[in-house]
């Protein structure tokens, strides 16, 4: 489609959007330098690393050990990994970056020549329009003026009591004032004449043409675009062949390590040659002694026998030192999730009620198409796994279940999502019971706490005003709140908190974060404090580890009689 016939009146939205373009260009620049960056001390990184511990001593001096010689193979491949890393950064620095910022300066040169030519045409056609409307009041002047002369000749033409001369000038007057009301009537006419074909001009060549090397422009911008984003691509793929050169030598260097070898070079570095000791012979220095009892022996028991008793105690070093261990040995602090949070909130409270529940509803049925594709989305994967299982040459049947996890999850969010907004429309509508658009606890695992009300009267399902402590992130409305990254120090209570549900985890989870909790696919764990709007669920595993787990990665289900929140004394 073209923009010079279907947008000819849009020149102030085009060039908005022409903006709007150079704008993300920009944006995309900004992205790759910070990615290219994060390239760059990722692999300076490595090389400090590899730098750190490399052998600092002679060749001679290092252990001979299969266990040594593969881990400083490893550290070889590793800075090999670290110069392809490098290689990639310098790679979108030039093509990517490079190219992007030298095109983003064409691009904005351009984008002022053609607007500039199209303000010249608008300002050429205004004033087109300006000499059309002087000469077309001066007509109208020119007329009035002539029907006044008009009239003052008839009038004195039919008065007996007029002079000649009065007459006669009156008629001159009349003449003279048709004449210029003629000559004005051409003007305008011309003007007139002049203007429209000037306006034909302007809408069927000048704004097209212009309009025509601004959508070239900005389709160019596109495919810049989509060039850049194969060449960032193709910087990752081009060292992946070297990449899996290293990782195989890595893996090499491991199969390398050899046991045997190394046992028996500690039998060589440290044999002596010697034969093992012979028995000692036995020395018998009772044949001095007195002789005793009747039937003639000696008590010759060791002295350790005879000071040993079955009650004696034993030694202490022994002894089990059993300590009590915290069911939370992981700090004071939960894991930081960044949440960005900023105007408007979520539930359109600072709107007024009427555009409030518009708001609401137009979000609610965004929601529910979302939700809908994802439906989609997950039938059309269970067809494809069907077909796979019927047919296993055209793919792998299980190869398909991350996915469709993943799509299950996303439907969870989403249902989620339609009922909180679903909540706050009920409020705004006066509903007084809420479980009308709740959705059925058999769609869905996850339970949602009640509602309650915030501080300004909007509803929010938000779990964490339940809690008024500073620390506790609040929603956006509220002032006064601590950092929405801070948390408080709730975990010196040596007394466990109690279970108010279990989960099942839907993914395995590693847990490197500091309070957070490793857990296995499948694994069930105890629920003992919900989600509180920031992601996390803190859980206790059976052996009585507690920690922190995402929450889109269990499927949790409440007890009955729980309210889903703990209350701190």
């Amino acid at each position: 489609m073209s923009w010079g016939t279907e947008l000819w009146d849009q020149f102030e939205n085009l060039d908005k959007h022409t903006q709007w373009g150079i704008d993300f260009l920009d944006r995309y620049a900004k992205f790759v330098k910070e990615r290219l960056e994060i390239e760059q001390n990722y692999a300076k990184q490595l090389r400090n690393l590899v730098k750190k511990y490399c052998p600092k001593r002679a060749k001679d001096e290092e252990p001979r050990f299969t266990a040594c010689l593969s881990f400083y193979s490893i550290l070889n491949e590793l800075n090999d990994y670290a110069g392809q890393r490098e290689l990639v950064a310098e790679e979108i620095g030039h093509k990517v970056y490079g190219e992007l910022m030298r095109y983003s300066l064409d691009l904005k040169a351009e984008r002022k020549h053609h607007l500039q030519e199209g303000r010249k045409a608008q300002q050429y056609l205004d004033q087109c329009w300006k000499q059309m409307d002087n000469s077309k009041k001066k007509f109208e002047r020119e007329c009035r003026e002539a029907e006044k002369s008009q009239v003052s000749f008839e009038k004195l033409d039919n008065d007996i009591n007029a002079t000649k001369s009065e007459v006669e000038k009156a008629k001159s007057q009349y003449y003279l004032r048709t004449h210029m009301a003629d000559e004005s009537k051409n003007e305008y006419a011309a003007q007139l004449q002049n203007f429209n074909a000037e306006q034909w001009k302007h809408f069927n060549n000048a704004i097209p043409h212009i309009f025509k090397n601004l959508q070239d422009m900005d389709e160019r911008r596109t495919v810049k675009l989509g060039e850049t984003y194969r060449s960032f691509a193709e910087a990752e793929r081009r060292v992946i062949p070297i990449v899996s050169k290293c990782l195989e030598g890595m893996v090499s260097a491991a199969k390398a390590v050899d046991e045997r070898k190394d046992s028996g070079i500690v039998v060589e570095s440290f044999k002596s040659g010697f034969e093992p000791p012979g028995d000692f012979p036995f020395e018998d220095f009772s044949q001095t002694l007195n002789r005793t009892g009747s039937d003639g022996t000696i008590s010759s028991a060791p002295r350790g026998e005879r000071e040993a008793t079955p009650g004696s105690r034993p030694d202490p070093r022994h002894v089990m030192n059993r300590t009590k261990n915290k069911l939370w040995p992981f700090g004071t602090k939960k894991p930081k999730w960044s949440v960005k949070m900023g105007p408007p909130p979520e539930d359109f409270s600072h709107l007024p009620p009427e555009q409030r529940r518009k708001r609401l509803q137009q979000r609610i049925d965004e929601l529910q198409k979302e939700l809908q594709k994802e439906v989609d989305q997950r039938e059309a994967l269970n067809k494809m796994k069907d077909v796979y299982g019927k047919n296993p040459k055209l793919g792998d049947p299980s190869s398909l279940e991350p996915k469709i996890s993943e799509t299950i999850c996303n439907m969870e969010k989403l249902r989620s999502e339609i009922h909180r907004h679903e909540t706050w429309l009920s409020e705004v509508e006066g509903k007084q019971s809420r479980g009308d658009r709740r959705p059925s606890a058999d769609n869905h695992h996850h339970h949602a706490p009640p509602g309650r009300e915030s501080p300004e009267g909007s509803y929010t399902d938000d779990t964490s005003q339940e809690h008024s402590s500073p620390h506790h992130r609040a929603p956006p409305p509220p002032t006064g709140h601590g950092n929405a990254h801070e948390f408080d120090d709730e975990f010196d209570d040596d007394d466990p908190l109690p279970v108010i549900g279990h989960c099942k985890a839907l993914y395995s989870y590693d847990g490197h974060d500091e309070g957070t909790l490793v857990m296995a696919e499948d694994e069930v764990l105890y629920i003992i404090e919900p989600d509180k709007g920031d992601g996390w669920t803190r859980a206790r595993k059976q052996s009585g580890e507690e920690g922190y787990v995402p929450t889109t990665y269990v499927d949790i289900t409440l007890e009955k009689n729980s309210k889903g929140a703990v209350t701190y004394i």
